[in-house]
């Protein structure tokens, strides 16, 4: 045990050769720091929520902060791929820029992640699922009090075949009990609980999930939901020639692929059977924000908390013969990003200028009251979000 926490000191020291000094922001005037809660789903696609006229799926806990807040309409990511849209998240950095290309390459030594400054003004901060850049580690990374994650795409339940398969809790092989949406919640509200509401500080929380992504597996208790529904059916998921007219062929070989509608990640399961377990595992992932709102409400913390949902890629679903994203067509790149933020966001707001993934780590610096690192590449939308900021002031492009 002792060399397993050498070990991961010993990884955080080679990531982040960084001094106090470069964390150090200069604040904004007059702003008054607020807490934030970060939650992060995986491969959902922007328009599987309830409130934007889905046929069936139910998503109580977004349709309410899409209600009582504000959603980005144009929300995209700069490229459609786990751990590159992670990393764009964490650092505010276009791709090119953070170097995280892939699934298996980690970030740059020296890399600074924004919880990092976060850390440096005085918040608690706390990672709960997927890291997901680096491989298959689970080392603690920089920027965080409690860490909670687990190897590479982790595991819905604890595999029969695995019997060692774990979590890393602060640098500790803990069990994996259950469900997975449900015990990282179990785990942020725990941590919100006995650490961070006893300290009165200021707190991060950045509650990552392994939902929704394949192999689709829905919590028990929601298994069986949408049996009987059936999937919408885009129109460009026809295999005629009409549709495949001028369009590369890269894209029609996909069909019958691990990425296409006809051999779908290489199972005898059709498309919409995926998709219906797609849609059934989401509903831990709405329970799970709809449990850590419940929570700041409960403890007098609503009103000076962010709460932000967002997607860390779209997915295709039929779309051009394909399954999964890694494309730069609507429905790879575009994500569902909902917010609330009591007293600066109007309930019911609808914003339709282009946001990204590069954009989270300034608006969470913004409303700790921070200035955005010069590095980063987005900028904040909080005062955008807010209606202080003229539409023609944001970017026309990313």
């Amino acid at each position: 045990m002792r060399l397993i926490s050498l070990m991961c000191l010993l990884f955080c020291v080679l990531l982040s050769p960084v001094s106090a000094a470069d964390l150090k922001l200069e604040k904004i005037p007059g702003a008054k720091p607020k807490n934030v809660v970060f939650i992060l789903a995986d491969d959902h696609r922007y328009d599987v929520m309830g409130f934007l006229g889905h046929p069936w799926v139910e998503t109580p806990a977004m349709d309410a902060m899409a209600k009582e807040g504000v959603y980005f309409k144009n929300a995209m990511v700069t490229t459609s791929l786990c751990s590159p849209s992670r990393a764009s998240i964490l650092t505010g950095q276009y791709m090119h820029n953070h170097g995280v290309v892939d699934n298996n390459v980690p970030a740059k030594p020296g890399t600074i992640f924004f919880p990092q400054y976060l850390q440096q003004a005085g918040y608690k901060t706390g990672f709960f699922g997927k890291w997901h850049m680096g491989g298959h580690s689970d080392d603690p990374r920089p920027g965080f009090d409690k860490w909670i994650s687990f190897r590479g795409q982790g595991h819905y339940y604890p595999p029969e075949h695995l019997k060692n398969w774990t979590l890393n809790i602060d640098g500790k092989s803990v069990p994996q009990k259950g469900y997975i949406t449900d015990e990282l919640t179990d785990y942020a509200i725990e941590w919100l609980d006995d650490t961070v509401k006893p300290s009165g500080k200021p707190f991060f929380v950045y509650l990552s999930h392994k939902g929704v992504h394949g192999m689709f597996h829905p919590a028990e208790r929601h298994a069986g939901r949408y049996k009987d529904k059936s999937m919408p059916i885009p129109k460009t998921m026809e295999n005629t020639s009409e549709n495949y007219f001028n369009k590369p062929m890269w894209l029609k070989n996909q069909r019958n692929s691990w990425h296409g509608v006809d051999f779908a990640y290489h199972q005898d399961t059709d498309i919409e059977e995926h998709y219906r377990l797609y849609c059934e595992a989401l509903l831990s992932v709405d329970e799970s924000i709809a449990r850590v709102r419940q929570w700041l409400k409960d403890n007098g913390l609503a009103e000076n908390t962010l709460v932000m949902y967002m997607g860390d890629n779209g997915f295709q679903w039929g779309e051009h013969g394909l399954i999964d994203k890694r494309t730069a067509y609507e429905a790879s790149m575009r994500v569902p990003l909902v917010g609330v933020c009591s007293g600066l966001w109007k309930p019911g707001t609808v914003i339709n200028e282009v946001v990204a993934n590069i954009d989270i780590g300034p608006t969470v610096l913004a409303a700790a009251g921070l200035k955005t690192p010069p590095q980063m590449d987005g900028q904040s939308f909080l005062q955008l979000a807010a209606g202080k900021m003229p539409a023609k002031d944001w970017r026309q492009n990313i």
